[in-house]
């Protein structure tokens, strides 16, 4: 019996196995289900690595959404299954999956950003004024050593270990390679389970102290003291507060 809907999709590729080559015409788009694929382009004869794809990571989308050809080249870096989507089951996927639809927006979200910050640079170059105002992008949390106080989340299990929340708002999640986006506290290598969803939950600071608040896709639940958070509620946290992010267990110290 299968144990996914879309199993008869599977095809495999061994290690160093080319998927499709840019500039190919496809109508297909891959979801990995295991092993690593790598995303690349060729620039003078050499590889140019645009992103290591995972399990639950998906690309070759535009193939599907505009019948656009291949932007990048696609090869399996080790021996991989990929659930191969055309287009008379991509409604099916989409409505199975709601995180793959939710990062696909982000990342066309993201692409729009882009060109629009293209458009301000031939714009700044030509003398005309930008489409909109520019704002200075707020700090990044990393872990670090306990090197100064104020308000972060601790590792439960590992005090020394700790994300400070120095920014108005902190996105708390796992490295997303489909969109390029890294969270303010990324937890990709704490997260041996991948139990994170890549945008999971968001801590913002308010005139009452901290709040937090589980992301839209959230797949496994955000807890505060055992409690299950409802997605876009925000709960205001105490110190010492245990917040739970799928596997991964944190400590709240204002």
């Amino acid at each position: 019996m299968s144990t996914s809907p879309f199993q008869n999709f599977m095809v495999r590729y061994g290690a160093a196995e080319r998927i499709f080559t840019e500039g190919d015409l496809a109508t297909t788009m891959f979801i990995v289900q295991s092993g690593k694929v790598r995303l690349f382009r060729m620039v003078d004869g050499q590889k140019r690595v645009h992103g290591i794809m995972e399990k639950g990571d998906f690309f070759g989308e535009m193939s599907i959404l505009e019948g656009l050809p291949r932007t990048v080249s696609a090869e399996a870096v080790e021996d991989s299954e990929l659930i191969e989507i055309n287009s008379m089951t991509f409604d099916k996927m989409i409505k199975g999956n709601i995180e793959i639809a939710i990062r696909m927006l982000r990342k066309l979200s993201i692409r729009l950003r882009e060109a629009e910050k293209k458009i301000e640079t031939l714009q700044a170059a030509e003398g005309r004024p930008p489409l909109v105002a520019k704002i200075p992008p707020a700090p990044r949390a990393q872990p670090d050593g306990r090197t100064e106080a104020g308000p972060r989340l601790e590792m439960e299990d590992e005090e020394a270990k700790f994300f400070p929340l120095a920014a108005t708002e902190t996105l708390i999640g796992r490295y997303d390679p489909v969109t390029d986006l890294r969270p303010d506290v990324d937890l990709t290598q704490v997260d041996i389970k991948r139990s994170v969803s890549r945008r999971h939950a968001r801590v913002v600071r308010t005139a009452d102290g901290h709040v937090i608040t589980e992301e839209v896709g959230a797949l496994n639940g955000t807890f505060v003291n055992g409690e299950k958070l409802v997605t876009g509620k925000p709960r205001l946290l105490a110190d010492g507060d245990r917040i739970g992010l799928g596997m991964v267990k944190l400590v709240f110290r204002a």
